[in-house]
């Protein structure tokens, strides 16, 4: 195998820390805008959520900022991983289903899709969940399962 072809597949073993960090700096970002300027989200918010909650609306952009906030900077950690990658890409998939099947709508399915493959993946080599385990940070990761091919006798 020759170095550029080894190289190209350890990067593997990143790309899920990597699919993490970038899907926990959207979060965080839209987090943080809802929480800065709560009036350009209010539109956003289904009149359903308001009758439910009986909340008024922009207390609930703040509820969800802040929601996106803490839980977008545990998966930036990669603290509970499954667990906060799961809420998020069910909260992901429910604005999707708001939004509709439109541009945005469109954008926010893959940004869900690529929620669910963090909450797949789980605990990735570079996160705070492995540390807390014990695993030991500097180790390699484990490698990839590959299966084998059968021998014929």
């Amino acid at each position: 195998m020759t170095p550029t072809k080894r190289f190209m597949k350890n990067l593997k073993v990143f790309s899920p820390t990597l699919l993490r960090i970038g899907m926990a700096g959207i979060f965080i970002w839209f987090g943080m805008s809802q929480i800065s300027d709560p009036n350009s989200w209010i539109g956003f918010v289904p009149q359903s959520i308001m009758d439910i909650t009986h909340l008024d609306v922009t207390v609930i952009v703040y509820l969800n900022g802040a929601f996106e906030i803490i839980a977008g900077s545990a998966l930036f950690l990669g603290l509970f991983t499954r667990t906060v990658a799961l809420l998020l890409a069910l909260h992901m998939l429910d604005i999707t289903f708001v939004v509709g099947l439109d541009a945005i709508g469109m954008r926010d399915l893959g940004l869900s899709v690529a929620t669910v493959v963090v909450w797949m993946n789980g605990m990735d080599w570079f996160s705070l969940d492995r540390f807390i385990r014990g695993i030991d940070v500097l180790a390699p990761p484990v490698k990839p399962f590959v299966p084998q091919t059968e021998s014929r006798v």
